[in-house]
């Protein structure tokens, strides 16, 4: 059975590009006869506002999505501690000190995600009042893992390359967990099948399927779909507004816009003026 997700964060208003990838999944679980869920990813500390779950299901039910719903993040910060424990008792997690300012003032190496971390607090004795997180030893993970191979259903097989993004963050200095872990044990948890989501993940799922050959989870498939763009160009993302003429999914619904319409206009990809897709 085909089992998919959409997983937003409660810390802004959903909006055209969150209403599109709700509706790939959605539609690709119904048309194979499958399950569509909602998660909720409520560990963005005091980011997360509860209120915005219930508005999300209100959004999702106005474009006439059906799904089943999920335990949210913030119920499963036990499994998360767990894992993370597993990991650095096993020797591929360091703790890190290192400042977002500190690494840039290094002028690290760039890669698909920003700035690859070079390694500063590897090995190092570090300052126990400094807040650390702790950060994935690639190398050494991917010496016990071996080669690893997973499937994105539009650009087909990929060997994991986890290097590419560098010693990532798995556990947050202000957070239980990172997108990486949090994600990744989520997925498992929920039987889900294929994961689908933005063309923009795709570089993190390298780090996912290292993940989940160290923790010795399933190995679902991917489908990193096609992204939304506003007029600069650039993804739709709520810290630079919330779409077309600035408009969330909530504002939209309140006008008084019909949802059914505009779902089936997004399938169709007839977007509003400024809005572009920029295929995976």
């Amino acid at each position: 059975m085909v089992i998919t997700r959409f997983a937003p964060s409660p810390n802004g208003p959903l909006h055209l590009g969150h209403a599109y990838s709700a509706i790939v999944a959605h539609d690709l679980a119904r048309e194979a006869g499958g399950r569509f869920l909602l998660r909720i990813e409520d560990i963005d500390g005091p980011r997360s506002r509860p209120e915005l779950a219930d508005e999300f299901r209100r959004d999702l039910e106005w474009l006439g999505l059906e799904w089943d719903e999920v335990p949210a993040q913030s119920t499963r910060l036990a499994t998360y501690d767990r894992a993370a424990s597993e990991l650095l008792r096993r020797g591929y997690l360091y703790p890190c000190t290192c400042t977002r300012a500190e690494i840039e003032a290094l002028e690290p190496r760039l890669g698909s995600q920003g700035a690859i971390y070079p390694g500063t607090c590897k090995g190092r004795l570090l300052d126990p009042a400094r807040p650390a997180a702790l950060r994935l030893d690639v190398d050494r993970a991917l010496a016990e893992a071996g080669e690893l191979v997973w499937v994105d259903e539009l650009a087909g097989p990929q060997i994991a390359d986890p290097r590419e993004a560098g010693d990532v963050v798995i556990v947050r200095k202000d957070a239980p967990a990172s997108y990486h872990l949090a994600a990744t044990l989520d997925d498992a948890a929920d039987g889900v099948t294929l994961v689908t989501r933005g063309a923009d993940l795709f570089p993190a799922t390298h780090i996912h399927r290292l993940l989940q050959a160290l923790l010795c989870l399933p190995v679902p498939r991917w489908h990193h779909h096609g992204l939304l763009l506003d007029r600069s160009g650039q993804k739709l993302a709520k810290r630079r507004g919330s779409g077309a003429s600035g408009l969330g999914l909530a504002d939209r619904r309140q006008g008084g816009e019909n949802g059914l319409l505009l779902a089936e206009q997004l399938r169709l990809h007839r977007f509003p003026a400024g809005i572009s897709l920029l295929n995976a």
